[in-house]
């Protein structure tokens, strides 16, 4: 506990003289874009189709970039004092950034924890840390929905000017996430349930499983901080040799090298396991690609998933 008071303060004392320019106006936000931050890519992505035209926004994390190791940067800090509103996960995956703009929010910035209005019995407990939830929560795409509407709420209460806007796009939004959330279910069904295991680098797909009937194992923790060690590779060796897992899978945010180890220590083991392709978990693809959406990473994800589960 002292060390994570001695790095908010330390974050804090950062943030202040990084500022060099007063915060932004905003009492005449309803007549101008507003300028919104967001943490990660999937919450971004949120931001744009809820605020449409209204709202600028920008992602402090791109495509590869892992949020569980992420430190922010002087040019990170003058963003975040600059903007409107900023939108962060919560449930400490920004670890103690999280917490620095929980303290934010408190002297006057308007900060946005888009899991904080989430029911508690929804989420599901850290496996690594405990008294803590695990924070991927856009991996199923209901509770994802329920991060729209706290960011339309959001910006509902900040510029209620344009209300109407904001909920006309929260409205087509989330009826292309209930469609999303048929197709995943539907892919997934293609795969006997016995054979829906999914093995990846870290723990990062619980909330995927717990929604879409798979078993989930990850090498790492919960957080990419948790090292995988020798006994996690043997461990995690014998349940594909004994199971007769056909692929396991690597992320585009975490390194391949613990992955491709556990690959090596099966076929030693004379199984053949494939790394069935990359998915996206902590990070989403590049800008202008499919997978620059959160539309477009999930359905990545669960084809990758089911052709190589399948053997297609």
């Amino acid at each position: 506990m002292n060390k994570t008071l001695f790095l908010i303060l330390a974050l804090l004392l950062i943030i202040v003289p990084a500022c060099t320019t007063a915060p932004r106006d905003k009492g005449d936000i309803g007549q101008r874009n507003i300028q919104a931050v967001a943490t990660i890519g999937m919450i971004a992505d949120i931001v744009r189709e809820v605020g449409g035209d209204r709202v600028e926004v920008t992602a402090l994390m791109g495509p590869g970039v892992d949020p569980h190791l992420y430190k922010a940067s002087e040019g990170d800090v003058i963003l975040l004092q600059q903007a409107d509103i900023i939108f962060y996960n919560g449930l400490h995956l920004e670890a103690q950034m999280g917490e620095v703009l929980e303290r934010m929010n408190e002297n006057g910035m308007v900060t946005v924890a888009i899991s904080e209005q989430i029911d508690p019995s929804l989420l599901s407990p850290s496996p690594t840390y405990e008294g803590y939830y695990d924070p991927h929560i856009w991996f199923d795409v209901t509770l994802w929905m329920k991060a729209v509407e706290q960011v339309r709420d959001s910006l509902i209460i900040l510029d209620p000017t344009h209300a109407e806007t904001y909920q006309a796009n929260a409205d087509a939004y989330l009826v292309e996430l209930v469609e999303l959330h048929k197709y995943v279910n539907i892919q997934a069904e293609r795969i006997p349930a016995e054979q829906r295991v999914l093995i990846t680098a870290h723990d990062a797909f619980h909330y995927f499983g717990k929604a879409y009937g798979f078993e989930v194992r990850g090498l790492q923790g919960i957080s990419t901080e948790t090292q995988a060690g020798t006994a996690d590779v043997q461990a995690l060796t014998d349940f594909i040799v004994e199971r007769q897992i056909p692929a396991i899978f690597v992320e585009s945010s975490v390194a391949e090298r613990n992955i491709e180890a556990v690959q090596a220590a099966v076929q030693a083991r004379g199984f053949d396991v494939t790394i069935g392709g990359s998915l996206f978990s902590d990070a989403m693809g590049s800008e202008g690609t499919p997978e620059g959406t959160y539309i477009g990473m999930v359905r990545h994800n669960i084809d990758t998933i089911v052709r190589a589960l399948l053997g297609d």
